[in-house]
């Protein structure tokens, strides 16, 4: 395995300064099973190199209104939670998560288990029922008319309509399907892993070298070899090294353009619009907040604006939803004592030449000026050290292409056809995994990218 970066990790890896440490980008833990699987897979117990539990509550949300409402895991809990806070009836929420229940068991195969892009998916009676059922599921509208359809108070409407964040996309343009996201927090539950989500690729690194993977780092790869319509290896540091197989980890759009520039490249996958991406504040707090907890959103009092600003203008408004995960509540180690530390996402778009430093700077005031009114205390003040990533360095440090944290986006109705296959049509031996090709960004689907090219690579050396 071979990795440009000093460290493995990419997205996920450790942030560490003046005694506070963070994750680098992914933050909740969703889909364990995908991850206890591949353990299992390899004759290991999961147990053996990582832990996790299930949070309660899975957020706390602030809003402009002065409104504040935990999510809690039980979903009649936070039902009866929503009716208290809003007024909204407890009886839609649970009919909604049970309608995204249904949507998730319908489509789970076809769009996240399997490969979009091969005829064998479809030639099965899950796939044909799933099929049957997409104008029913929603798919016909956006997830903004969905909820707001399903949901009288404006307040719960935001909540719902955020999940389009998950994969980068706008709720306003994005096909209500994706209302199916909330299903993995509310129904299957949102996770904690012990030591934080950095524990999740030390795992997966060392389970590697159990297996007798070999991790060559600070190594960038610069070119994929093509023989003969196949791919024979890979170049890195001047050197040729053969391969059977080439799995590619890197953005779809960097290993078409940099690793084979010679071979044509399918422009209908790799000119798709870019997901969201964003500005990152890792803040090491010097006191601690008792009104926050692991999870919290800040929304913004304009929803509809924020993403009119993300979208049309690829600006990031005054007022932005804000995202502070505290991984110390549940991890002291990770600020000294006393402290806390603040991983805090604001949604931006993906780079198109702004001066970005120049844009942070301005977040970070409106961000802080928002904070301090609903914490009561100056922000500023509190801040003892700090280090920022926005998307011109989430591309140089990721390999995110223009620093689209999902690769495409998946605002309209036919995006999830339009992400790149998880292996080549033209090139045997050549595949792909990660968040910028089927099924999509995140680290559950990340892992589902792998496991779908295990079952291909399965099935082709059977043939």
């Amino acid at each position: 395995m071979y990795e440009q970066n000093p460290d493995v990790g990419g997205k996920v890896h450790r942030i560490e300064q003046d005694g506070y440490s963070w994750g680098f980008g992914a933050s909740l833990f969703t889909m364990p099973e995908l991850l206890d699987e591949l353990f299992q897979l390899c004759g290991r117990d999961p147990a053996q190199y990582y832990t996790y539990s299930r949070i309660d509550p899975v957020c706390r949300y602030f809003y402009a209104d002065g409104t504040r409402l935990d999510a809690w895991a039980d979903t009649e809990r936070f039902a009866t939670e929503v009716e208290e806070r809003t007024g909204e009836p407890a009886t839609k929420i649970t009919h909604y998560l049970r309608r995204v229940a249904k949507m998730y068991e319908v489509t789970k195969d076809i769009f996240l288990f399997n490969s979009l892009h091969r005829w064998q998916t479809y030639a099965t009676r899950t796939a044909l029922r799933a099929l049957a059922n997409l104008p029913r599921i929603g798919i016909g509208g956006h997830m903004h008319q969905a909820n707001a359809t399903a949901f009288s108070d404006p307040r719960i409407v935001q909540l719902f309509d955020r999940y389009a964040t998950y994969n980068g996309s706008d709720p306003y343009l994005a096909p209500a399907t994706l209302n199916v996201i909330s299903q993995l927090e509310y129904n299957q539950g949102a996770y904690f892993l012990q030591d934080g989500m950095p524990m999740l690729t030390r795992s997966l690194h060392r389970l590697a070298l159990d297996m007798g993977v070999e991790f060559v780092t600070s190594c960038p790869v610069t070119a994929i070899r093509i023989e003969q319509g196949r791919a024979t290896g890979i170049e890195a540091h001047g050197v040729f090294i053969p391969a059977d197989i080439v799995v590619s980890n890197m953005d779809i759009v960097y290993t078409y353009r940099k690793l084979m520039p010679e071979q044509k490249a399918p422009t209908r996958y790799l000119d798709q619009p870019r997901s969201s991406s964003a500005i990152i504040f890792y803040w090491g707090m010097n006191r601690t907040f008792l009104e926050l907890d692991l999870h919290n959103i800040f929304f913004s009092a304009d929803y509809a604006e924020e993403f009119r600003q993300l979208s049309a203008e690829g600006n990031i408004c005054d007022d932005p939803t804000i995202y502070l995960y505290i991984s110390s509540k549940k991890q002291p180690a990770h600020a000294p004592a006393g402290g806390e530390n603040w991983f805090v996402l604001i949604n931006a778009p993906h780079d198109a030449g702004q001066d970005w430093d120049a844009v942070a700077a301005r977040v970070r005031a409106n961000v802080i000026a928002r904070l301090s009114k609903e914490l009561n205390t100056d922000i500023a003040v509190c801040i003892a050290t700090e280090t920022v990533n926005h998307p011109a360095t989430i591309d140089s440090k990721t390999g995110s292409y223009l620093g689209a944290l999902y690769g495409s986006s998946s605002n309209n109705v036919l995006a999830a056809f339009l992400r790149h296959p998880n292996f080549s049509r033209n090139i045997d031996g050549l595949y792909f995994c990660g968040g910028s090709v089927h099924p999509g960004g995140g680290v559950p689907l990340c892992l589902l990218s792998a496991r779908i090219i295990d079952g291909i690579i399965e099935e082709n050396n059977k043939a």
